[in-house]
């Protein structure tokens, strides 16, 4: 990056290689209701638009779901697109592009020492990638979870794990 500016709309942008590209940023709100223990919450997506309003509460975090999500599923589903693309992307540029990647992100919200934390991110994948070994789609899968944006952003604090299986 050569250097970054503020644009007129207030987004900052970027010089690479002589090239202006703009920074990508994304913004959700949460509103809390009352204490913790018996409050509730929603959660919405400011720049998609893509959910509103879904609910949450802090038996949605330690005990069951009940049809309201987490701080920790939204961190679950972020880490699974982040790694697929990571991984797609990879698998392109070795010249392997899959045909399709399924992959599950399952966060671990734990009581550690006597807190609460995020504790694991666990990913799976199974592909469909021609011309691939099992090895080689085991070892482009350690690459994207250690460079994928999301990975980044946790690791150092929370356990990062990936299983890769290649479907025929």
């Amino acid at each position: 990056m050569l250097g970054a500016t503020l644009g007129h709309d207030g987004h900052a942008r970027s010089l690479h290689e002589g090239i202006a590209t703009m920074a990508a940023v994304r913004r959700a709100s949460a509103t809390w209701e009352g204490d913790l223990l018996s409050g509730k919450g929603r959660v919405s997506a400011n720049s998609s638009r893509a959910f509103s309003d879904l609910a949450v509460t802090w038996a949605s975090r330690t005990e069951e779901p009940d049809g309201r999500t987490s701080p920790e599923e939204l961190i679950a589903a972020a880490h699974a697109a982040c790694f697929s693309m990571a991984l797609s992307a990879g698998l392109g540029r070795a010249g392997r592009p899959p045909e399709r990647l399924d992959v599950t992100a399952t966060v671990t919200f734990d009581n550690v020492g006597g807190g609460w934390k995020v504790a694991s991110s666990a990913l799976t994948v199974r592909g469909r990638v021609p011309g691939m070994t099992a090895a080689e789609l085991r070892s482009a899968a350690e690459a994207a979870k250690d460079g994928c944006p999301v990975s980044q952003a946790l690791k150092g604090n929370v356990q990062l794990s990936v299983e890769a299986t290649l479907e025929s």
